[in-house]
């Protein structure tokens, strides 16, 4: 019976059957690339020359965009190779090194969307104390902490998975390595361990989830009571893109990891995984720089 250490390369899910059209989706891949480099670069860019932007509102924007370059860098150029290359192979310190990096970086995504909306509700709700609460060295600390929780996130997940042996061939039915995946090969009887690590992301994704709705509550209740039309739109015009930007990540990796079995499907999944992994890199900045008029000031400068 093989297990994890007789597999030395997985099979990722084939985009296309035919020459053509795995020629077609490289480069619609490519396109999708660059603009999401593009539009994170030119956040990055701005952000960090223009002393304007240099708010703890814009601090978290800037590490936003970082972990969107990083997110989709992780599996979106192997499967453009594979495309390129007519391959599905992927070797298993890459799968491994994939799986680690797509969930410390998703995780750390989470973790900061989560303080974003801390960001929001203490310079709406209490805006007397908001260079007390958000000062440098806070905003250096909360940063650190997203980043850190979704390095130990990945090095959980890595893990638990790869030290499963797998009995069930070495065919991923997704276009990059996912825990998911990967643990519809194993032959583990160890249940636990398969669901342990699983479990402590729901709960904590769950925490994060609850945290940005009270907090949200609480800054639309306070937009409500500002008297100003021009105050209200004001404080609208920082928050909606970030609630925008919550609720698209958000709601796909619910319905992605959440849908009944009735509905599973290779095809569903990739069109779910692309949603939640592709999508957000490439819109965010156009999101957060529609309605932000600092934003366009910089990148034309």
């Amino acid at each position: 019976m093989p297990n994890s250490s007789s597999v030395s390369e997985f099979l990722l899910l084939p985009f296309a059957d035919t020459r053509e059209l795995q020629l077609l989706h490289f480069a619609l891949s490519l396109g999708i690339y660059l603009a999401a480099l593009l539009g994170n670069g030119l956040i990055l860019t701005a952000v960090a020359c223009d002393q304007h932007l240099h708010t703890p509102m814009y601090f978290f924007l800037l590490n936003l965009a970082l972990l969107d370059l990083g997110s989709i860098s992780t599996t979106v150029p192997k499967a453009m190779a594979n495309l390129l290359w007519d391959t599905r192979a992927i070797s298993y310190e890459a799968c491994a090194a994939q799986l680690f990096l797509f969930d410390f970086l998703v995780l750390a995504e989470y973790c900061l969307l989560t303080i974003m909306a801390y960001d929001r509700y203490v310079a709406i709700c209490k805006p007397l104390h908001y260079g007390s609460l958000l000062g440098s060295r806070a905003c250096g600390q909360m940063a650190a902490a997203a980043w850190g929780s979704g390095f130990l996130h990945g090095v959980l997940h890595m893990a638990n998975t790869f030290s499963l042996p797998l009995c069930h061939g070495n065919a991923v039915e997704q276009f990059f390595c996912e825990i998911p995946q990967i643990l519809k090969l194993s032959c583990s009887d160890a249940y636990l361990r398969e669901v342990g690590a699983p479990v402590f992301s729901i709960f904590l994704a769950f925490g994060c989830f609850v945290f940005i709705v009270l907090s949200y509550m609480q800054i639309f209740r306070a937009v409500l009571r500002i008297p100003s039309q021009q105050g209200r739109h004001k404080a609208f015009s920082t928050c909606l893109p970030h609630l925008a930007v919550v609720s698209l990540l958000m709601s796909t990796i619910i319905f992605a990891h959440l849908k009944p079995p009735s509905i599973s499907s290779p095809s569903l999944d990739v069109v779910l995984a692309f949603l939640y992994l592709v999508v957000p890199p490439v819109v965010n900045p156009f999101i957060y720089s529609m309605r932000n008029k600092e934003i366009k000031v910089a990148m034309w400068k």
